[in-house]
């Protein structure tokens, strides 16, 4: 079970089915402290820390092999494997979407559903897509966080967690983003504003629920209707939250969601 410890991997709750939560770039499994329990009466709850985040083992961190989306979808295939996992619910924030994505298309086995929170396959903008970024943008972006990990986690994590009338929200995300090992940050950035995972899309065998935020900087609108429209087995919910965590800015709405969605079966399904 050294996997589970390598991921300071936390199994809470009843039934059956395994839910499997994941975070976003810069976080921790703290970031679901809302969320997860609403669900611990019906589901066994998984919450892990990914390689160099959190209380995970960092000596495990491996500079190629999380240099692509891969090698995290590696170590849930491999953490959900260990425990026993099928038929599960994966839910990811952010970057962790696309994850879940890599994951359950290596081991379509391990989820029935994928709940993608503030997902991006791509945050560059291209030739009729829109990402969010220009190129310009995320090499200024990325060069801030080579340059400056403090005072790019000051600058960022308020804009990108949005709210400003909520400042603790924003200090959450900056208190976070700052305990950070600097360099695996840098490189994180790097792997995650710099992927480009649409092709990855096709093929998804499991349920699908995007839930995009209303306003976010990060990954908006029009990126959550692009995955929508391009998994084969999806549902979309535009949720009135702002700001790229939901999770922690408005997580009763996004239990609501879930919970509709997981209950509602193919009804869900448009």
């Amino acid at each position: 079970m050294s996997v589970v410890r390598r991921h300071n991997a936390r199994l809470v709750g009843n039934g059956r089915t395994a839910m499997v939560f994941a975070h976003g770039f810069g976080c921790d499994q703290n970031m679901w402290r809302y969320v997860a329990p609403a669900f611990q009466d019906r589901y066994r709850t998984v919450l892990f820390d990914h390689i160099g985040a959190g209380g995970s083992d960092l000596s495990a961190y491996d500079v190629g092999k999380y240099t692509s989306l891969d090698g995290y979808a590696d170590d849930v295939v491999e953490l959900c494997r260990a425990l026993d996992v099928r038929d599960g619910v994966f839910i990811g924030h952010s970057v962790s979407a696309m994850i879940g994505i890599l994951a359950s298309k290596k081991a379509p086995e391990l989820f029935a559903d994928l709940v993608l929170v503030c997902p991006s396959p791509r945050y560059l903008d291209d030739d009729g897509y829109v990402g969010g970024f220009s190129s310009p943008q995320i090499e200024e972006l990325l060069d801030f966080l080579d340059t400056n990990h403090m005072g790019w986690s000051q600058a960022m994590a308020p804009a990108i967690m949005g709210n400003a009338d909520r400042p603790e929200l924003g200090e959450e995300l900056t208190n976070s983003f700052c305990r950070t090992d600097p360099d695996i940050a840098r490189r994180f950035a790097r792997t995650t504003f710099l992927a480009d995972n649409r092709v990855d899309l096709a093929g998804v065998k499991a349920r699908c629920l995007v839930l995009q935020s209303s306003e976010d900087v990060i990954a908006p609108p029009e990126v959550g209707e692009y995955v929508h429209r391009h998994l084969p087995n999806s549902a979309f919910v535009l949720l009135d939250a702002t700001g790229h965590c939901p999770n922690l800015s408005a997580p009763g709405e996004t239990i609501a969601a879930i919970d509709g969605f997981l209950r509602g079966g193919g009804a869900w399904m448009r």
